[in-house]
């Protein structure tokens, strides 16, 4: 018995078996490039095997030197590399798991000088300009999809997954905004497709009958000039014609104005695309983006909109998540809250990607957690993101933790993040913890603010204190004005509609957000859609509409003393949606200000030379933090072994996912 009968229904594909509906979507870790790092990509995707995920895709792998993102990065093109990656496959299958391999071309997307592209237009994302191909040219590239779908095989992999999607190689060839060819490969919807139903076709030859092949197919391409919904559908048509086992459905290009993934999105926001394309084709269809936790994907499965449902980040968040969610242990779950920060902001840095709330993923064989070997009275000092993982880990490890919080509740910063429109999923993270809290027998004392008598009998004592606002020396702080962020995001204040923000930081770009959102915490999918203009019913070439933003609940004005652009420190993937949102809602941006004071008449500033008075009702600081450390000299007096985390440790630009990640490697170390 299950709470997600759907979820759990085995898919018989004739040559095999999926036990359930579940896909472990593709992501890049950027262990891919290096043969010497499979050994920890094969730990990577063995625990999420162990962990009860259906099928595993793993990141791209280019089928030839030209597709590669840059140079030396993943391929798979001889036999030499086939055998290195008998390692993934045999570690995924030792644990009853099945893994395809994704063959992923990137095109004009390549960071690199040897690229190709059906025509040579350069890419906004990507400093070189491709070079267009031959026919013959064209022919070779299809050619290496076979060969590397060979190699696949010959590696022990249960499938490959062709990525037709997200403005990759194959993408460019479907639409009119990069496929400018007049030969046989482009000009008509049905040239422009034919290079995708050339490559599933070869690839099916080259591997046989009994070999899943999922195709990742752009029903929603969301850029100017994509494709049309009837091209779509006719392309996927001719998909299963060619042999595609499944289709898996991908939204939206690396170049779109339109955010796809981001926790601002609402979740299972793309569904009805992917229904609409089953109504269409008789193999499997996959749907994707945004479906974090077993109802949500549960209730799309219940309603016939998909056939399985493909996620990637839930399990960089949670290797376990199938099996608790089989189990019945859905609210242990540590879920995707969609922030991006270190999986694709790092892949795009090229760093090894990993996961905010989870600090092991794609680590496993580094952040090693373990039974303890001495046990230890340890004390934890702060309920916000460093403490509670900190505490946790440490009594998962099975040490006797008890967890001090001067507050009423647990969550410290994020329990004000959970607030801001459009970041509501990091109220999942807190329940998570609460969760692990109760099961792992963490003593907690919320509304306790020790002191260093109460904490001088523990082994072992973690200062989690966080911050606290800083307030900057500036005339008339103390105006009955003046807000600090926290009274304003926990709705201690009603806040007039003439509004000034000191400080362009994430802080000021979020409480910005909240001021002309207005407090509603629920995201509707609707206004979202009007909002970044998507056309739901896919009636217009890529799915764009004019957007129709809602209007703004106040009038704000965002103010910094840099004179670089607001946001310009906000993460790779998720700033531009942020400055977009900050563009959408006429927030009057300004930079390079000198604050003079506040008085009745408002905020006054110095801008360009130039005295500047803005008539605001209330002026909200949001200038920063400092670090709570005022237990640290009397705890060492009493000779008390001290480790400082998180925010107490370093203020800045608040960083949750440096706290969790030194809180659990501290109490992994304990």
């Amino acid at each position: 018995m299950t709470d997600y009968p759907h979820l759990f229904e085995p898919l018989d594909l004739g040559f095999t078996t999926l036990p359930n509906r579940t896909i472990m979507g593709s992501m890049h870790t950027g262990l891919e490039d290096r043969g010497r790092d499979f050994e920890r990509l094969a730990a990577f995707y063995a625990e999420r095997a162990k962990g009860g995920a259906g099928l595993i895709v793993t990141g791209g792998f280019s089928p030839n030197l030209e597709g590669s993102f840059y140079p030396g990065a993943s391929k798979l093109t001889t036999h030499r590399e086939a055998r290195r990656h008998r390692q993934i496959t045999q570690a995924v299958q030792k644990e009853g798991g099945k893994i395809a391999l994704q063959l992923l071309h990137a095109g004009r997307y390549a960071y690199s000088p040897l690229k190709v592209a059906p025509s040579a237009i350069k890419s906004p994302i990507t400093p070189f300009v491709p070079r267009a191909l031959s026919e013959r040219g064209v022919r070779r590239q299809i050619r290496s999809y076979g060969r590397a779908a060979e190699l696949a095989r010959e590696a022990g992999y249960d499938g490959i997954e062709i990525m037709g999607s997200e403005g990759y190689f194959i993408n460019q060839f479907l639409a009119p905004r990069t496929n400018h060819r007049e030969d046989g490969w482009g000009g008509s919807a049905e040239n422009r497709r034919r290079i995708a139903v050339e490559i599933v076709r070869t690839a099916r030859a080259a591997v046989g009958d009994d070999f899943v092949i999922l195709y990742r197919l752009s029903v929603l391409d969301l850029v100017p000039d994509g494709q049309t919904w009837e091209e779509v559908v006719a392309l996927a048509q001719e998909i299963e014609a060619a042999g595609a086992t499944i289709i898996s459905t991908g939204i939206g290009w690396h170049e779109a104005r339109v955010p796809t993934i981001a926790t601002s999105v609402p979740r299972a926001a793309f569904v009805d695309v992917a229904a609409r394309l089953r109504e269409h084709v008789r193999v499997p269809v996959v749907t994707s983006n945004r479906i974090n936790m077993p109802d949500v994907a549960e209730s799309v499965l219940a309603a016939g909109k998909a056939d399985l449902v493909q996620m990637a980040r839930p399990f960089l968040a949670d290797a376990e998540w199938v099996v608790k969610a089989q189990e019945g242990r859905a609210q242990e779950i540590n879920t995707c809250i969609g922030c991006n920060q270190a999986c694709l902001d790092h892949t795009f840095e090229r760093k090894t990607a990993s996961c905010l709330v989870n600090p092991r993923a794609a680590h496993e064989t580094e952040l090693v957690i373990g039974p303890t070997r001495t046990v230890k009275h340890v004390a934890v000092v702060g309920a916000g993101p460093a403490g509670l993982a900190s505490a946790v880990t440490a009594a998962q490890r099975g040490h006797r933790v008890e967890l001090f919080e001067a507050g009423d509740d647990i969550g410290g910063q994020f329990a004000l993040a959970m607030r801001i429109p459009g970041k509501e999923e990091f109220a999942e993270t807190i329940r998570y913890y609460r969760t692990q809290l109760d099961l792992a027998g963490v003593k907690v004392h919320l509304g306790t603010r020790a002191d260093a008598d109460t904490l001088t009998d523990f082994d072992e004592v973690v200062l989690a204190t966080g911050v606290e606002p800083r307030v900057p020396q500036i005339e008339g702080m103390d105006h009955p004005k003046v807000l600090t962020y926290p009274q304003v995001v926990r709705g201690e204040v009603e806040v007039g509609r003439r509004v000034a923000v000191i400080g362009a930081g994430g802080i000021g770009v979020d409480v910005t957000e909240y001021l002309t959102t207005g407090e509603s915490t629920t995201l509707d999918l609707d206004a979202w859609q009007r909002e970044w203009g998507i056309d739901a019913q896919s009636g217009t070439r890529g799915g764009l509409v004019d957007p129709v933003p809602e209007v703004p609940v106040r009038e704000v004005y965002l103010v910094q003393r840099k004179t670089s652009k607001i946001g310009a420190g906000l993460g790779k993937t998720t700033g531009w949606v942020h400055r977009a949102a900050l563009k959408t809602k006429g927030v009057h941006q300004v930079v390079g200000a000198t604050y003079e004071r506040v008085d009745d008449a408002g905020l006054h500033l110095v801008v360009d030379g130039e005295p500047r008075v803005l008539e605001v009702d209330h002026v909200v600081v949001c200038a920063g933090q400092e670090s709570v450390t005022d237990l640290v000299e009397p705890l060492q007096a009493k000779g008390v072994h001290v480790t400082v985390i998180g925010g107490a440790d370093v203020a800045a630009e608040l960083d949750a996912k440096r706290a969790i990640k030194q809180g659990t490697e501290v109490a992994a170390a304990l």
